[in-house]
């Protein structure tokens, strides 16, 4: 299986700033140390033409050229520098490639991505381009794929995600989040289920179950995008649920297991992850790519990988 990789487009930030940036790095190197059966690959940068599949070319141009003011740079979150665009176009270039490689292989990993707060003309949390509208757009565009599932598990809700895919019935947008955290005025998903503070692995569960299975009921993919937040563990300092590590597992095989039932290739993006100690993040995050890799072998070995197309990128 592929993993694509960007920490080495380091965002600079002031001390003492609260984006877990490292956590990157130590997954990339815990992949490499102890998933033999994962490659990892350095992405391509999206081009302007790719990302305004999902933006508007004078946001494009302005966040390039950092005319951002400094309102907007607070929205996101990171102050405005070369880097930061830089590990943004790479970072989107990155699920673009988990993509294709999905469609491919079975399974298909970004090692960081999910960057579901940008919407069409702005960024948000953290968030500068909206890796995963921009990519269930070019599969559609490059003819790969007709209808895209994103089913995103980050803590917060993708608002931006569903704000640029409003209305659009090719793409179903699922999304389970914590009703009472950022953002604060929410969008409108396909499906969304809001859940109380200090939720734990059980309900949380549940309610996956019968989101997953009222997904199935109405929509038929033929790509899912699986945004794997971290940010749901009850250590998480912005996360307020309280899922186990265990529970995030479960919560991650319970995705897998939906998408072999309905022959669906899965391409993975980590979304949030922001414990001080960024070690139980970083292991959270490497279970997930392991049960990827897993999907892929036994997309293998079922003679059911994805559908290769060998028509040339447009990236």
């Amino acid at each position: 299986m592929h993993a694509y990789y960007s920490d080495h487009f380091v965002l600079p930030l002031p001390p003492g700033h609260r984006f877990p940036m490292r956590k990157y790095a130590r997954l990339r190197e815990r992949v490499d140390a102890e998933l033999a059966g994962v490659r990892l690959v350095e992405p391509e940068a999206a081009t302007d033409g790719v990302l305004a599949l999902a933006h508007h070319p004078r946001y494009i141009r302005r966040l390039t050229d950092g005319e951002l003011s400094a309102a907007e740079q607070r929205a996101i979150g990171f102050p405005w520098s070369p880097a930061m665009v830089e590990r943004s176009r790479r970072s989107t270039g990155a699920t673009i490639a988990a993509c294709r490689a999905a469609l491919r292989d079975g399974a298909s990993v970004n090692l960081a991505g999910g960057t579901h707060h940008a919407f069409a003309d702005r960024g948000e949390g953290f968030c500068c381009f909206n890796d995963v509208a921009v990519a269930a757009r070019l599969m559609q565009a490059e003819r790969r794929v007709r209808r895209v599932a994103i089913v995103d598990l980050d803590v917060h809700q993708g608002n931006g995600t569903a704000a640029i895919l409003a209305g659009d019935d090719s793409v179903f947008t699922l999304s389970i989040h914590g009703a009472g955290n950022y953002p604060f005025t929410k969008e409108r998903s396909d499906l969304d289920v809001g859940l109380a503070d200090g939720i734990g692995d059980d309900d949380y569960l549940a309610a996956l179950s019968g989101a997953l299975d009222s997904l199935s009921a109405d929509f038929q993919a033929d790509l899912l995008i699986y945004l794997a937040g971290a940010d749901v563990f009850e250590g998480d300092r912005l996360g307020r649920l309280a899922l186990t590590q265990a529970g995030v597992a479960r919560r991650d095989a319970m995705v897998f297991e939906h998408a072999r039932r309905h022959r669906l290739p899965v391409a993975v993006a980590m979304a949030g992850g922001y414990c001080a100690d960024i070690e139980p993040i970083v292991a959270i995050h490497l279970e997930t790519v392991r049960q990827a890799a897993d999907h892929a072998q036994r997309a293998r070995d079922s003679g059911t990988r994805g559908c290769e197309d060998p028509r040339p990128s447009i990236l």
